[in-house]
């Protein structure tokens, strides 16, 4: 049988409102378990019109194929269905019967909103690629590539530059803290950043050396000698309040505050600075 291969092939499509990324993970999946190479998958993405749902189930009827599909609409839903019965059309429907049993489980209806998944899957990758740079770029490291970093933190030794900036990256955002040293400058690269993306953080002496000497306790006496004496502390937190100054650095006042509370000013000015803003800002 000279066209027995086309006859033996089977068409599968996968119908998406959105990208179709769900619904084709999902096909390939179930594909991978069929050990046969006679099956041609394709994708339409996209797809809001019933005019556009006809077009499909026309090349479906045409090469005896199967439609699967995920759709937030209800109305396109039960326009698939009915064209499959009235076609004669195998049609799987990945997403209604979750969004069905979820309404009746929860007693709310679902948005309809086409992509939303999609949306989530991105934010979840940016936030891990914030997280990511945010951890290279602790500690004053990684300095060459600090230019790509939305906010930049300064301070003294133990001022929660670190872990303020770990809470901003889960928020999105890509943050790059630096170490200010008494009577040393700051890195050179800081002069190539925009000032807007600059916030310099400050403490009160008495409670910075509360602090270190908590931090001298569980290192077992590391740090130096002047890590925890109150009057060194003084001199390199005054130290870092005149760099600020001079530069026009923002300051913002960490003492007492939780990393949250310092994180959700740090959103705020940078927002206002910089009109950036990544979801939103806790008040």
């Amino acid at each position: 049988m000279a066209s027995g291969d086309k006859e033996f092939k089977r068409y599968v499509f996968a119908v998406s409102d959105a990208t179709g990324k769900t619904c084709e993970t999902v096909v390939l999946a179930a594909l991978s378990q069929f050990k046969t190479t006679q099956i041609e998958l394709e994708t339409f993405s996209n797809i809001r019109t019933p005019e556009q749902v006809q077009d499909i189930f026309r090349r479906a009827t045409e090469t005896n194929g199967v439609i699967i599909y995920t759709m937030a609409s209800p109305e396109l839903r039960h326009r698939i269905t009915e064209l499959g019965r009235l076609n004669g059309v195998p049609t799987v429907d990945i997403l209604g019967p979750v969004l069905t049993r979820l309404s009746d489980l929860l007693e709310i209806s679902p948005l309809a909103k086409p992509g939303l998944f999609h949306q989530l899957d991105r934010d979840y990758f940016q936030r891990i690629e914030a997280v990511d740079f945010t951890i290279k770029h602790d500690d004053g490291r990684r300095l060459e590539t600090i230019g790509n970093a939305e906010i930049v933190l300064l301070g003294v030794s133990r001022t929660s530059k670190t872990p303020v900036s770990i809470y901003l990256s889960y928020r999105g955002w890509k943050v790059a803290n630096i170490p200010i040293i008494l009577d040393e400058e700051p890195a050179a690269e800081l002069d190539g950043i925009d000032p807007k993306r600059i916030i310099a953080l400050t403490i009160h002496p008495k409670r910075l050396e509360a602090i270190r000497r908590e931090r001298q306790i569980k290192l077992q006496g590391g740090g130096g000698s002047d890590y925890a004496d109150l009057e060194a502390i003084r001199r390199e937190v005054l130290f870092a309040l005149r760099l600020y100054e001079r530069r026009q650095w923002p300051v913002l006042d960490a003492t007492y505050k939780s990393i949250e509370e310092t994180a959700t000013e740090v959103m705020r000015l940078a927002y206002a600075r910089s009109a950036m803003k990544k979801g939103n800002i806790p008040y």
